[in-house]
């Protein structure tokens, strides 16, 4: 068996004066003074596959962001992300979701440590992610903002019971989204009644799956729109809309944007 040695600091044993801690407080803050923004703590995440930074003040504007969101947002540096509220960035359903959260973590109602949330993918797509917020507070300990660090949940995370119960139904609508969708056919198929189902999506999610199945559609239709010259009503068709009408109206819904004024404006982003 190996020997192992519990390791301390060499002068564990020395009481420090209140003087001397005042003295290496005033220059931990002096030497904090001397970092600016852009060189935060926040670019280790950089630097950590799979995890991305964010930092927002109580009316919800970005203020400091990793290269990580930067990315999955599509933007070359913080100044373009700079004062945007997750409204200007996610459709509508999901920006009300996270500013809610935001709000009852901020009045000290929840805590949000390791807590399963819908984000998109790298392909735009939602999918399962674990975040961790936290207010962040200022030097009389009154909350000013939050921050948090999302991750992709791994395998055994989507295993817990409440995501079991709805990850065959998930799995086929991204998988079958492009379709018509009965929800009872659903509901069926995952061999739940469709009122169990809708209860378990909410539990998972926040949403019912119907709003899963027209986010992943809006989604899809948002990659098209950005990768693609297809028309407003070949994207419908491959997306599950109806037609062009439906397509307009579910995107702007949950965008807050035409897929016309959303395709202009990425179009303006990447010139």
């Amino acid at each position: 068996m190996l020997n192992t040695t519990i390791i301390r600091p060499r002068i564990l044993h020395r009481k420090r004066s209140p003087k001397i801690l005042r003295k290496l407080a005033s220059d931990r803050d002096a030497w904090l003074a001397q970092i600016p923004s852009w060189g935060l703590f926040h670019r280790i995440f950089d630097e950590i596959p799979g995890y991305y930074f964010f930092a927002k003040d109580r009316k919800g504007r970005a203020m400091v962001t990793s290269q990580s969101v930067l990315d999955r947002y599509q933007m070359a540096n913080e100044e373009e992300m700079l004062g945007f509220t997750d409204y200007d960035i996610n459709p509508q359903s999901m920006a009300e979701g996270y500013a809610q959260d935001d709000k009852r973590l901020l009045d000290g109602e929840v805590d949000r440590i390791e807590h399963m949330e819908l984000w998109f993918d790298k392909q735009g797509m939602p999918d399962w992610y674990i975040i961790t917020k936290l207010p962040v507070l200022n030097r009389k300990m009154r909350p000013i903002g939050v921050m948090g660090v999302l991750r992709r949940a791994a395998e055994q995370e989507r295993n817990l019971p409440v995501l079991e119960s709805v990850a065959k139904a998930v799995m086929v609508i991204r998988k079958e989204f492009p379709r018509n969708i009965s929800m009872l056919d659903l509901a069926d198929s995952c061999g739940q009644s469709l009122r169990s189902l809708q209860r378990r999506f909410n539990e998972a999610f926040g949403i019912s799956p119907l709003e899963f199945l027209l986010k992943t559609r809006v989604s899809e239709a948002m990659k098209l729109l950005r990768e693609t010259s297809l028309t407003a009503a070949q994207i419908a068709s491959r997306c599950g809309f109806v037609d062009a009408s439906s397509l307009s109206d579910h995107f702007k819904k949950r965008s807050g944007l035409t897929p016309t004024e959303y395709r202009s404006r990425h179009r303006l982003q990447t010139q």
